[in-house]
């Protein structure tokens, strides 16, 4: 309970609080506009980051599992550690600031070291070069303090090299040839591919169509290696008669034109998706007879639900491939002969009314003689172990009311098996999360993070180890080393250090429990306040929304929580929020079934229940002044939350927005909606309500998002004006789908604090941001 809690007596009128001497607290002035402003500008991105120490090191195992990269230090000035877990010696490597300074140097450009996002590090101990990703290109550091760019290696749609080095598979004119490396001589695989219908090449997505600035832009061949290098195992795709999106770009970098494209994006609810077809071929045989046989597998034809290749692999001599029917009705696993391309189901998962992949998926465990199956066939999502006798069936190898949500490991002697989970443990929130270590007997699961409190862990390659960055919501994050037999730690690598940020006045968020439209349910949620808070004040209250039943959307880790979105907005001068209504993941079936067919409806009321809880159990929250904002799907619920609950929501912000599900990717609707008829489409559409509006509503979004097509705001905008509705729109030139930009959080911050806060924002430009706490000495 805080301080200014304990020195209320009583309450003589509603929300207002008397102290000790028996009057009212006297609330102190507001901050003004401007230097509420700069304090939202400090609260987000690098200069943040550059507030915390070792908020998340990103410690990463090296491939072969005997050492950890991680970083220690706060952004910008971080040192890259090395830890060797046979010696348990750490060592430097370099910092950023140093890696920032030689990339500018070897790249010809400056790099923000606070920005330096350096992906799949590798470290060689013998000669002490660090190898990483970044921005596409592959550098080596080396112990003497030089930077290489790695050799590049084929373009992309080029060729398919073989595992042993000795054939390519080349693309040309929509089909595919075989080649000898060696001699050079060449066979055709296919002859009668199309635009339409191509071999080995999937759909090109809309960032490669930009950057490559054609609709036919060079691709990765579409082919999977067998093992022995004999055989290709590849697919068709079939697009005719599937609609195309438009776009244009309206600036485009270098160019005074503008410039248009039409596309293929699978669409939710469209009566024809792109199809693909599975084949192998024996190219070792090609080659020598100079003639090719290709061999359709008897697998079913599969709609593409988003513009990536179909499931395709080897095991054991024959190809393994995942099937997905349309609407989530069905996964099953095939295995398929080379040579006959008779194909066998050797698991499958059906649950109703759908599949929820996003809690339910299908891995390989060739050690384990089958495929394992987290499957919510009991209600929650349980680990079995399915076999291709029994395709159909399976051994519980988890049981309970809780989730297993990842599968870490399995031991090569297939006796043990290590796996995430949330909501096992009573002692804690439901959806921290634990890492077990379970055997085949079906004995109980053996919990290896003991402590209450959030545990995101990564497992070494060889399951003997793995890195635990522990922490809640309130308790900083601690990064150790443990043990994967019994969870004793061995090592810590960093705690997290807060000072800097507390210094500025940083208010800490808030976990909030409470329940439910339904009155018995509970929930979870998040509250954010301004710094330096005062109680005495009234405050309008403003929801981060996203209802997404494929997702959770409160942070239970502490890194997270200190660094969200919402504790920049707060800084306005305004109460922030996140909440797990029902329909959301990671507590069940039943849980997040309400979303099904109705995502236009669910948590709506829920949202609204716990707001009114939080105002109840905090009297400086105006419920007179409710906001709410999202991007996303997060969008789509920001101007359904305005739209459907217009008395409560008064003011929304809705960025890249999917406003109706029809114009988004096939699998994120379908993942919740099935693949209903036009009814059931046309009632979750935030178009068919436009007519509700009463409040204020901002629509955002970026001209080329890449993910949610553009057309979703324009089409509301137009639906708004048409029902005789305000509406303000933003379109924000060359921003895909990721909109956070300068001016999109100057829009975000001056809607709300014209129509929420009834304030006027500050002239632009913006006065110099709040000075950055002094940074702690690398």
């Amino acid at each position: 309970m805080q301080l200014w809690r304990r020195m209320v007596t009583g309450l003589v009128l509603p929300g207002v609080w008397l102290t000790t001497a028996g009057m009212a607290p006297e609330a102190s002035p507001p901050e003004p506009i401007a230097a509420r402003y700069a304090k939202a500008d400090l609260y987000q991105g690098p200069r943040l980051a550059s507030l915390i120490v070792n908020g998340d090191v990103a410690a990463t195992f090296t491939a072969d599992g005997s050492s950890v990269i991680y970083y220690l230090g706060h952004a910008g000035w971080r040192e890259v550690m090395v830890l060797d877990l046979a010696s348990g010696q750490a060592r430097r490597i370099a910092d950023e600031m140093q890696i920032a300074g030689l990339l500018a140097h070897a790249a010809g450009r400056e790099l923000d070291p606070a920005r330096l996002v350096m992906d799949d590090p590798e470290y060689v101990a013998a000669t002490g070069a660090l190898s990483f990703t970044l921005e596409d290109t592959r550098w080596t550091l080396t112990r003497e303090g030089t930077v290489t760019k790695a050799a590049r290696g084929a373009p992309d749609g080029e060729s398919a090299v073989s595992p042993d080095g000795r054939f390519e598979i080349v693309a040309r004119d929509f089909n595919l040839f075989a080649r000898d490396r060696r001699t050079r001589r060449e066979v055709a695989l296919t002859s009668d591919g199309t635009r339409e219908q191509p071999y080995g090449r999937g759909i090109p997505q809309l960032a490669d169509i930009l950057k490559a600035g054609t609709e036919e832009p060079a691709m990765p061949v579409s082919v999977r290696w067998s093992p022995d290098s004999r055989y290709v195992a590849t697919w068709r795709l079939d697009t005719r008669g599937v609609p195309r999106l438009s776009m244009t770009q309206e600036n485009p970098p270098g160019s005074f034109y503008p410039r248009s494209f039409s596309y293929l994006y699978p669409l939710a609810g469209s009566d024809k998706l792109p199809q693909g077809t599975r084949y192998t071929v024996d190219v070792e045989r090609a080659l020598k007879t100079r003639r090719a046989a290709l061999v359709q597998l008897r697998i079913p034809s599969e709609s593409l639900l988003y513009p990536a290749d179909i499931d395709l692999s080897w095991s054991k001599g024959r190809v393994r491939a995942q099937w997905t029917a349309r609407g989530y009705k069905e996964l099953a696993v095939y295995e398929a002969d080379p040579i006959t391309g008779q194909a066998v189901v050797t698991a499958r998962e059906r649950v109703e009314p759908l599949v929820t992949v996003t809690s339910s998926f299908l891995r390989p465990a060739p050690v384990l003689g089958g495929e394992l199956d987290v499957s919510e066939r009991s209600g929650w999502a349980q680990l079995y172990l399915v076999r291709p006798d029994d395709p159909d069936g399976g051994i519980p190898l988890t049981r309970g009311a809780w989730e297993v949500t990842d599968i870490a490991h399995v031991d090569e002697g297939g006796r043990t098996v290590l796996l995430s989970g949330v909501g096992r443990e009573r002692d804690r929130n439901p959806y921290f999360q634990a890492l077990y270590r379970i055997a085949l007997d079906g004995s109980q699961p053996v919990l290896l993070t003991p402590e209450p409190l959030d545990h995101d862990t990564t497992v070494s390659p060889d399951g003997k180890w793995f890195v635990d960055a522990m922490s809640s919501p309130t308790v900083p994050t601690r990064t150790v080393i443990r043990s994967a037999s019994d969870g004793r730690i061995v090592a810590e690598l960093a705690r997290a250090d807060d000072s800097a940020l507390r210094a500025t006045g940083f208010t800490p968020p808030e976990p909030f429990r409470g329940l439910a439209a339904d009155g018995k349910t509970p929930l979870y949620g998040m509250i954010w306040r301004p710094a330096n808070f005062d109680p005495a004040r009234r405050y309008p209250i403003i929801d981060n929304v996203y209802t997404g039943p494929t997702t959770t959307n409160v942070p239970t880790g502490w890194n997270r929580t200190v660094t969200a979105g919402g504790g920049s907005v707060a800084q306005i001068g305004a109460i922030v929020v996140s909440i797990d209504g029902r329909g959301t993941s990671r507590r069940g079936q039943q849980f997040r079934l309400p979303a099904y067919q109705n995502l236009g409806e669910v948590g709506l009321d829920d949202h609204i229940a716990m707001i009114r809880q939080i105002a109840a159990r905090y009297p400086y929250v105006d419920l007179d002044r409710v906001g709410v904002y999202g991007g996303s799907a997060g969008g789509y619920d920001a101007a359904r939350f305005v739209l459907r609950r217009p008395a409560f929501f008064k003011v929304a912000v809705a960025s890249s927005g999917n406003h109706d599900l029809r114009l988004d990717k096939a699998w994120w609707p379908e993942v919740s909606m099935g693949n209903p008829d036009a009814a059931v489409w046309e009632r979750n559409s935030n178009m068919s309500v436009a007519r509700n509006l009463t409040g204020k509503l901002l629509l955002i979004h970026g001209d080329i998002d890449d993910n949610v097509p553009v057309t979703e705001s324009m089409r509301l905008a137009n639906a708004l004006i048409t029902a005789g509705r305000d509406v303000d729109l933003v379109i924000l030139p060359n921003t895909t789908h990721r909109v956070a930009q300068p001016f999109f959080f100057r829009k975000l911050r001056d809607y709300f604090t014209v129509n929420l806060l009834g304030e006027k924002p500050p002239a632009l430009p913006l006065p110099a941001p709040a000075p950055v706490a002094s940074p702690v000495a690398p």
